[in-house]
């Protein structure tokens, strides 16, 4: 067995002496700091390496006034985090383009109203350096505290409008791709065409409602059913469009998941996919939309990246010293067509 090592952790002043510069020069290196020349900058890196040196989070931090950690907020519950392949894919963006700037992830999701004093307070601790901010819900609080806490955000998804704040946000075209979808069902002669809608107090799903109003104006009201995002809600809704609609040969689906509830009941109740019901869904999540049965039609979103790209908004604030706050993105969407519809 390796005895563990009882020499102390090598300092500034012992890379320096390695290196041969002051410590003024390792302490501008290690922490990103310019106006070192190129050579000088390899030495002391390679000093680093050969002693294996740490940096000191607290000295860095005193440096550079920066904690490199980013809050990432979920008002959405627990359950729903790790269950829905959506939130895996943008924390993965999120957090691998944070990797890439030498920052920490900390996930912080609000279940209840209780969640929110004590997300308030540790924003307001100054722990981080930033927030990101997804799944806003119309009554949501988080806006509100973003605000007290007076700390830099990015949102992830447009804010309910009556939230609108001076905050950034990246988005996809929620709207433009609904009615990519509803017209692709159009175009395949489809004349019942229902819709299974997300959650109505969340503005992806009032935007992906308008967008297949956007091409059935005149659509009946009977044609668009409640769901919540899950795939049992979509299950549930598409049992109530059948037993309300029973002519029904098409339906656009506000998520993946709910498109594969959806899949799941017409199959229960004999249905054949695509000949008698048409199915489209949202998001592109290959994990559900390559897994089910027939392969899901759905409007594609580069979820992973607009996770990067709230990462880069808000390191941009951060950097930003005139105050001014970056244009919000929206991201475009794009119909891939498999065996559903």
């Amino acid at each position: 067995m390796t005895e563990p090592t009882t020499e102390p952790r090598p300092t500034l002043e012992v890379v320096a002496a390695r290196a041969g510069v002051s410590r003024a020069t390792v302490s501008r290196v290690v922490n990103g700091g310019a106006g070192v020349r190129a050579p000088l900058a390899d030495k002391v890196r390679q000093a680093v390496e050969e002693l294996g040196y740490v940096p000191n989070h607290a000295a860095r931090t005193l440096v550079t006034r920066r904690n490199g950690a980013v809050g990432v907020i979920i008002a959405e519950p627990e359950f729903r985090i790790f269950s829905d392949p959506f939130f895996e894919r943008q924390l993965r963006g999120i957090s691998r383009e944070l990797t890439a700037l030498d920052s920490q992830l900390v996930l912080l999701w609000a279940e209840s109203p209780g969640e929110y004093d004590r997300i308030a307070s540790y924003l307001g601790g100054g722990h981080v350096d930033g927030a990101l901010a997804f799944s806003l819900h119309d009554d949501d609080e988080l806006p509100a505290l973003i605000t007290r806490a007076r700390i830099p955000t990015v949102f992830g998804g447009r804010p309910p409008a009556r939230q609108e704040l001076a905050v950034p946000y990246v988005d996809c075209d929620n709207r433009g791709g609904a009615r990519e979808a509803v017209r692709h069902l159009v175009s395949l002669g489809r004349r019942r065409i229902g819709h299974i809608a997300g959650p109505r107090d969340l503005m992806a799903a009032v935007d992906r409602v308008d967008g297949y109003r956007d091409v059935l104006i005149d659509a009946d009201p009977a044609l668009t059913s409640q769901g919540d995002f899950t795939e049992e809600g979509g299950a549930r809704a598409m049992a109530e469009l059948l037993d309300r609609c029973p002519d029904l040969d098409a339906v656009f689906a506000a998520n993946d998941l709910m498109a594969a509830g959806a899949l799941r009941t017409l199959r229960e109740r004999g249905a054949r996919v695509p000949d008698d019901v048409a199915v489209v869904g949202f998001d592109d999540v290959v994990s559900v939309a390559g897994a089910t049965e027939p392969a899901l039609t759905t409007v594609h979103q580069d979820i992973e990246g607009m996770g990067r790209l709230m990462v880069r908004l808000l390191m941009r604030l951060l950097d930003g010293t005139d105050g001014s706050v970056p244009e919000s993105v929206i991201t475009p969407t794009e119909l891939v067509r498999r065996a559903s519809a």
